[in-house]
């Protein structure tokens, strides 16, 4: 029987993530993660941790917390905000899960006995990182950071079910957390907004939004607040009859300018280097693989080659964003996209 740390988050997921290791047979511990949370927002960790602790108690399973405040403020608050003020977007939850889960939390869990670390991610481990079942629910995208070393020790308990069937399990179960709405978004930021939150952090002034021949056409907020793609949040003074909506193109931080055009495809490219690559599986010259630059976009037909990703057709590929690329269900690995 094996030792497994798991996640407890004091959701749904983690929840019935812990009965079902109790039922394999696994001497489960629930360990709830303390991160940093800023004083100008409202997180309901307490009420998170109240509910991890009545789960492991409904079980009857032990009750561990680890504080990685200071982990989590350097590795994904610093490196967030230093990101978004070089006109690049980041994705938080990859550093989280690099950093934090599998990084900090896994360590300690392993220097405290357990055998393997387990978290209630929409994943599946097969000795490859898979695609959850549940398309809608599936959070391999944020996992492509792990490495073979990791999986040879992370389960993922209901990556194989659908939501559905965890709410019904949670149910069957009578765990106390079994109609607990799920989380929507990062905790940290609360009820205020990025361009709130960011503005803590950054110093934000209003300048100029061009067009691709450089003419002033509008106000922005600050420049590090925009990413390419976007059409919200921007003044367009100067706006010909036939134009619905402008399409951020170009941000450059240091001017702070925030170019625009009328045509969304002016935002997307063809091709996109990629850094800090992370191969679980190599990628071979000349087959075709798909491609996710953005959590829950369609995938993209694509090949690959010295890190280089060639689209099969045009896509928005924000610098910053993590690309990650699949062989049908199986994650082969990713990287940064280079600005």
């Amino acid at each position: 029987m094996s030792t497994v740390f798991l996640g407890l988050s004091g959701g749904v997921d983690s929840a019935v993530s812990a009965a079902i290791l109790k039922e394999q047979g696994h001497s489960v511990v629930g360990a709830f993660i303390k991160i940093w949370r800023p004083e100008f927002t409202e997180c309901p960790w307490r009420e998170d941790r109240l509910d991890a602790m009545r789960v492991a108690a409904f079980l009857g399973i032990p009750f561990r917390e680890i504080d990685l405040s200071d982990e989590y403020r350097q590795h994904v608050i610093d490196d967030m905000v230093t990101q978004y003020g070089r006109g690049i977007t980041p994705n938080p939850d990859v550093l989280c899960n690099r950093h934090i889960k599998f990084g900090a939390f896994a360590r300690w869990a392993y220097e405290n006995g357990a055998d393997a670390v387990a978290t209630g991610h929409y994943a599946r481990n097969r000795g490859a990182l898979m695609r959850g079942t549940d398309t809608d629910k599936d959070q391999s995208y944020f996992l492509w950071q792990l490495t073979r070393e990791d999986l040879a020790r992370v389960i993922f308990p209901v990556g194989a079910m659908r939501k559905s069937e965890v709410r019904e399990k949670a149910r069957a179960l009578g765990l106390p957390v079994a109609t607990k709405k799920d989380s929507q978004g990062l905790c940290f930021v609360g009820d205020v907004t990025m361009r709130e939150f960011l503005g803590q952090f950054i110093a934000l002034r209003r300048g100029a939004v061009t067009d691709a021949s450089g003419a002033i056409i509008g106000e922005h907020d600050g420049a590090a607040l925009y990413t390419l793609g976007e059409r919200h949040g921007l003044r367009i003074f100067s706006r010909s009859a036939h134009e619905r909506a402008h399409y951020v193109i170009a941000v450059d931080t240091a001017a702070n300018i925030v170019s625009v055009s009328a045509d969304a495809t002016d935002a997307c490219r063809d091709t996109v280097q990629l850094l800090d690559v992370n191969w679980l599986l190599q990628p071979q010259a000349g087959v075709t693989y798909t491609a996710q630059a953005r959590y829950r976009e369609m995938p993209i037909a694509c090949t690959v080659e010295n890190n280089r990703v060639t689209f099969a057709k045009s896509c928005l590929a924000p610098p910053g964003q993590s690309l990650v690329v699949y062989d049908k269900d199986v994650v082969i690995g990713g990287g940064i996209i280079a600005p």
